[in-house]
């Protein structure tokens, strides 16, 4: 049994490391913005081509995980390549230098995305309860720790090449404890040869349609939060900053109970309230002008969405039709597709009317989330 603890403490640094990259940039976007000369339209097409790296990178690492192991390809994947994300962001000193950094940003970390939840996947079979929710709970604490660094950091005016570069060089060194934790994962020798984006079908594609709304409601939050909050409430970048890291505490404080929950409401009863708390979180941030009622707006987000992704990569990870990395790679795929699409609609939407009148695609996902919740049980039907 203590090659599944150690196995679980492997995965769940992982997933807090890859929230921290996550995080760290969502964190510095205004500075990002500043050095560049970025309009909100620049900055959604940039985002956009962030997704859609990711996207293509989707099948290449679920493939990869299933034929060489999801752990050996998720230790190596954030061991070696997650920590250059933030460098070559860093030392991006003009637009097409900085286009090649995000692209990059986007397929390593969407792809490590997809191999370390199915190592999460494996590791929650050998459990007799429910735990990818504390996995992406650690998500969550590293995206929150990233952000409020992000944020004291933007308020000491440091800047963000020197924090990047500290930031890598930290993950780097941390990840290396995990290097030899022992996990044989499933591999499949015969892989057959899968599409170039993998695309849900049947049973998953629902569950796969509901990630794409509680994705693209996160990635709105993660991208626009910070600039949503200069430009309503009128913040410096250090207070602005403080949306998206309210939204991960709220978000990680959720994911510790996520577990309990699903196991006892069952995961299609859990994702239906989570939908209305994150349809009144989005509401408040239409009606309100007020700082702390737009933090607030933001943390109700954060517990609203909390469970729907880990629920819905536990539902792919068990599926009985389709082999792990694959089925996971696909849900991804629309998961990811709203990271994608999300900021570059709220960019154009922005650039038309305003910042503010943009975020009125949140309650139309968080209602979508509700409609469709009982797709989360493994007993669904389409």
């Amino acid at each position: 049994m203590n090659i599944f603890k150690n196995s679980r403490f492997a995965v769940s640094l992982i997933f807090a490391i890859n929230g921290m990259v996550f995080g760290t940039w969502a964190s510095r976007i205004p500075a990002i913005v500043d050095f560049h000369d970025l309009s909100p339209g620049s900055l959604g097409l940039l985002i956009f081509l962030a997704g859609l790296s990711a996207v293509i990178a989707f099948s290449v690492f679920g493939r990869a995980a299933d034929k060489y192991g999801a752990a050996f390809i998720t230790k190596r994947a954030t061991i070696f390549l997650i920590p250059l994300t933030l460098i070559f962001i860093a030392f991006a000193n003009s637009i097409g230098m900085l286009v090649m950094a995000v692209i990059y940003f986007g397929a390593i970390h969407g792809g490590d995305d997809v191999a370390m939840n199915a190592w999460a996947a494996e590791v929650e079979r050998e459990y007799t309860r429910p735990v990818m929710s504390s996995f992406h709970a650690m998500w969550s604490l590293g995206a929150g720790i990233g952000a409020g660094l992000g944020s004291l950091l933007a308020f000491f005016e440091v800047g963000y090449k020197n924090h990047f570069s500290l930031i890598s060089i930290i993950i780097f060194f941390t990840a290396l404890s995990i290097a030899f934790v022992p996990f044989e994962s499933q591999k499949n020798k015969k892989v057959t040869k899968s599409p170039f984006i993998s695309i849900p079908k049947g049973t998953l594609l629902p569950v796969a349609t509901i990630t794409f709304f509680a994705s693209l409601s996160e990635g709105a939050v993660a991208d626009w939060s910070a600039i949503f909050l200069k430009s309503v409430a009128s913040l410096n970048d250090g207070n602005a900053a403080l949306g998206f890291t309210v939204f991960s505490i709220c978000m990680f404080s959720m994911r510790l109970m996520g577990d309990k929950i699903s196991f006892k409401l069952g995961p299609s009863t859990a994702a239906r309230y989570s939908g209305l708390v994150a349809l009144t979180g989005s509401i408040i941030l239409l009606i309100s002008d007020s700082f702390f009622l737009l933090l607030l707006g933001f943390g109700l987000i954060g517990l609203g969405i909390a469970v729907i992704i880990p629920l819905a990569f536990s539902r792919a990870g068990n599926d009985k039709t389709i082999s792990q990395g694959t089925a996971i790679a696909s849900i991804a795929t629309l998961g990811y597709g709203g990271m994608l699409l999300g900021p570059l609609f709220l960019g154009l939407i922005a650039e038309i009317t305003s910042i503010k009148t943009s975020f009125i695609i949140l309650p139309i996902m968080a209602f979508f989330i509700f409609s469709l919740s009982k797709h989360l049980s493994l007993d669904s039907e389409v």
